[in-house]
């Protein structure tokens, strides 16, 4: 079995894939089957969640890039900011990962968050996608090539990546074991 316990630059090539479901990528630590049938147990800093475009890096040097798998999600979509802006309010007042895009939203299933979001007027459909929701304004920690990890971590317009602050969380924690894989 592989193992990493660290991250690539996200330009390195990656010599396998690791597709998972958002859910699976806000585990900090598992053993997953990577997309070449061979096993990969990861232990990463508590509170990693990985991005969609990260690239792992085992003990023996081998590359594997992460891929957001397609599931199903519900998506708002609008050429209305106001409205737009009014949905993701809300989603975001109930701590919701929401993953933002040009004239949409896109969350997972929730009942009540779409009759919610119907009753503000906007158009709620059904989706088969990838889901990559924003990070959170505080980062829990850092991958080796200084982005945060676990939440944000693309460049802002003017291109920087802002520095994640750590309030009482990050890499100072002990690191997890392989046993401890669940």
């Amino acid at each position: 079995m592989l193992f990493a316990e660290s991250f690539a630059d996200h330009q390195t090539p990656a010599t396998d894939r690791l597709v998972l479901p958002y859910d699976a990528r806000r585990k900090s630590r598992q053993r997953v089957t990577l997309v070449s049938g061979q096993e990969l147990g990861y232990v990463l800093p508590s509170g990693t969640v990985l991005r969609d475009g990260d690239r792992l890096l085992t003990g023996n040097g081998l590359v594997i890039a992460v891929e957001a798998a397609a599931e199903t999600l519900l998506e708002i979509r609008t050429g209305d900011t106001l409205q737009l802006g009014r949905a993701a309010y809300h989603l975001g007042n109930r701590h919701v990962p929401v993953q933002l895009g040009k004239r949409f939203l896109r969350f997972q299933p929730d009942h009540v968050l779409a009759e919610m979001l119907r009753g503000l007027g906007c158009a709620v459909s059904e989706v088969e996608a990838p889901f990559d929701p924003e990070g959170g304004a505080y980062g829990t920690a850092a991958h080796a090539d200084g982005h945060p990890a676990g939440h944000d971590h693309r460049p802002l317009p003017t291109g920087e990546v802002l520095e994640a602050h750590h309030p009482g969380h990050g890499p100072h924690r002990s690191p997890a074991k392989i046993h401890e894989f669940k």
